[in-house]
């Protein structure tokens, strides 16, 4: 057994950070659990649905309590809403398609566990995430979880390579059943709680709702603005482009040849492109705020990228870096390239880093134009 230690759980108020307390617990380790309490169900009639809503918080600490477990509750909302909300309704309103459960992992969560940790004299921190921490005498790296089908490392290109030294993921070597079934054993109150489908902060299932709430009633990301086809044929108009992501498919209306999709946004004159598949297709890929885990870049390396959830890794080789630049060469050209979702670099099963997707390209110069 691992040496014992004194570790902040971070609880949902879900099966999968129950278990990984559980877990803890049982390898013998001096285990408080931590739920996070944020803006999202404050006010709202939704607030059990939410995955760190007032609901969760009670589930946690029932959880804690079953386990014997210390348990607090910590305020977050001034840093949630800052770092994550804010960024979220910017990033719409910029034509783009964020990833909040990226930015909360790379700006409040952990960061704030890991203070937290040390204010509670703990001196490691640990989540339900499906991912695998590997400690070697070369380093510490983040790696795939065992389950493909759960897999979370994309979502945590963002941490400090720091933090990872004290951090600690219990779920990574399991499957969700396995999890499931563990909780059922041990008579957790969470065993067969469904999980979270809708972002946290946004009860109503409509991003648009919050956008609408949050920017003001004239903004252009809300306003009308032409729909038009890459042939620069106008075909109607939009209620805002900001209901919009690159790559939708669903809501542009028929008569067409063929499937038609959002090919591009452009904010400047409220236009939304839409096009058939193949003019999505890029085998470039700019990438803005490089984060590396890995000592240093893969310049010039193969490696592969992934660059949505859920998305397929492709193969690909960092072309050139610079400072907050990174471009990527796809070995084939793919139709999942978002602005404002993340490309996640990997060696493997190991997370090298990543960034957010500025734009995209296509041809045989697209790598040296981006």
């Amino acid at each position: 057994m691992e040496a014992r230690e004194r570790i902040l759980v971070a609880m949902s108020g879900g099966v999968d950070s129950s278990i990984a307390a559980a877990l803890l617990v049982e390898a013998g380790h001096d285990v408080v659990g931590a739920t996070m309490r944020t803006f999202c169900y404050a006010g709202s009639g939704s607030h059990g649905r939410t995955c760190c809503g007032l609901d969760g918080i009670l589930d946690a600490r029932a959880v804690a309590r079953r386990l014997g477990i210390q348990h607090h509750v910590f305020d977050v909302a001034e840093a949630f809403t800052r770092d994550v909300i804010d960024d979220f309704v910017a990033e719409y309103a910029r034509g783009r398609t964020p990833n909040p459960c990226v930015r909360c992992n790379s700006f409040t969560k952990f960061r704030d566990l890991l203070a937290r940790a040390a204010a509670l004299g703990c001196t490691a921190i640990a989540s339900g995430h499906y991912a695998r921490v590997e400690r070697t005498p070369a380093g510490t790296s983040l790696l795939r979880g065992v389950d493909r089908a759960k897999d979370q490392a994309y979502f945590l290109w963002g941490l400090p390579p720091a933090l990872l030294d004290r951090l600690h993921l219990p779920l990574g070597g399991l499957t969700k059943p396995e999890v499931r079934a563990r909780a059922r054993a041990l008579g957790l109150e969470t065993a067969d709680k469904p999980e979270s489908q809708e972002i946290c902060f946004v009860p109503t299932g409509d991003y648009r709702d919050l956008l609408r709430q949050r920017l003001p009633a004239r903004h252009a990301a809300v306003q009308p603005g032409p729909l038009v086809t890459v042939g620069g044929e106008v075909l109607g108009e939009h209620a805002g482009y900001a209901g919009f992501t690159v790559g939708q498919r669903k809501g542009l209306g028929g008569g067409f040849d063929g499937p038609r999709f959002v090919v591009a946004i452009r904010p400047e004159t409220r236009t939304v492109v839409i096009g058939p598949r193949e003019a999505l297709l890029a085998d470039a890929v700019e990438v803005e705020e490089p984060h590396w885990l890995a000592p240093a870049p893969p310049q010039g390396d193969a490696v592969a990228v992934q660059l949505r959830h859920r998305a397929r890794e492709v193969a690909a080789r960092v072309e050139h870096t610079g400072k907050g630049r990174l471009v990527l060469a796809l070995e084939s050209p793919q139709a999942t390239v978002t602005p404002g979702q993340s490309a996640v670099v990997f060696d493997g099963d190991r997370v090298l880093g990543g960034g957010r997707i500025a734009r995209s390209g296509s041809g045989p110069r697209a790598a040296a134009a981006c």
